[in-house]
């Protein structure tokens, strides 16, 4: 094989590997997303993966039923809406337990994952006759090219030919950066995280705005999950978020609390999963035990979270709840 030849294989399969991580790395932004606009607001939300396994399950059976109605391509987009309105339902009892009655928020955060995993799977039973699963969806999202763009060597199909799910994440960065720095209900969501006391001194309605803040959570964490139903699995069980839920928040602590820093940890993280798959088109990976390859994601999760420690600055109000007695 000729130079030319070697790198013309190498930069394919560089071109590869990074659309696939951008199909991994697409479920994380959202939850870690969702984790900032939380979080920013005071409100710790470790029910990211609870509400990532809700949005999974409505977008399959939402998706499914779509189809039984002949709705063909708009069968993903009417799943995907389901995922959003189903994610907000735990969303919002996470924020009555810990807005209105004041819940310990790591609590209610572990109770929503419990919760979510229980009724889904106890929703699936039901709805499929005692399956362990939903049935497979044939309408999916399939990939989008940009006109042009995708048409360059290596580049344009590695950034410029995925999902619609993929440049809906990568925009909802750039808008979630703009809503938080450059809009009025950014700088008080982003007061009511810092100092709830002063916010209420000047008039924000502090309980109003966390409430908008975890619910917007709900709608992001949902798109989660559905986008790993609706593009990657085609269906959901129990075991289809397996953890991203946990590993998008360590993208949302690992890039700081802001949408570009947890843009580029849930890119890291995602690469970490995609080269699960690109190491097996090397021979040398069959010497390597398949649960490594399987545990890669959730160890370098634990190593950056345990480098990430003391060094990420979290908001000042996270995980107090405010109560306007005491000033």
């Amino acid at each position: 094989m000729d130079l030319l030849s070697m790198l013309n294989a190498f930069f394919t399969k560089f071109s590869e590997l990074i659309n696939t991580t951008l199909v991994y790395s697409t479920a994380l932004i959202f939850g870690a997303l969702g984790g900032i606009y939380s979080e920013r607001s005071g409100i710790v939300n470790i029910g990211i993966e609870g509400l990532m396994v809700s949005g999974a399950f409505a977008s399959a059976v939402g998706a499914y039923y779509a189809e039984e109605a002949n709705m063909g391509i708009w069968s993903p987009w009417i799943g995907l809406l389901c995922a959003l309105l189903f994610a907000m339902i735990f969303a919002l009892i996470h924020a009555v337990a810990t807005i209105s009655f004041k819940a310990n928020q790591v609590i209610s955060g572990v109770v929503i994952n419990f919760l979510a995993a229980g009724v889904t799977l106890y929703l699936v039973k039901v709805l499929f006759n005692g399956a362990g699963q939903t049935e497979t969806l044939n309408d999916v999202f399939s990939k989008w090219e940009i006109p042009l763009l995708s048409k360059i060597p290596y580049i344009g199909y590695a950034l410029f030919t995925a999902y619609p799910t993929t440049y809906i994440a990568l925009i909802l960065v750039f808008v979630t950066w703009y809503v938080l720095f450059k809009t009025p209900f950014g700088l008080r969501l982003r007061a009511v995280g810092e100092h709830p006391s002063a916010a209420d001194t000047v008039g924000i309605k502090v309980k109003r705005v966390r409430y908008i803040a975890v619910l917007i959570s709900g709608l992001l964490g949902g798109l989660g999950g559905a986008t790993i139903t609706l593009t990657t699995t085609s269906a959901f069980s129990h075991n289809t978020i397996s953890g991203q839920g946990f590993i998008a928040m360590a993208a949302m602590i690992f890039g700081k609390w802001h949408p570009f820093g947890a843009l580029g940890a849930a890119v890291f993280f995602g690469m970490a999963q995609a080269l699960n798959n690109f190491m097996r088109l090397f021979d040398f990976s069959k010497d390597i035990p398949q649960e490594f390859l399987y545990m890669l994601p959730y160890v370098l999760t634990i190593l950056v979270l345990a480098g990430a420690v003391g060094r990420a600055k979290a908001p000042s109000a996270l995980g107090e709840p405010y109560d306007p007695g005491k000033r």
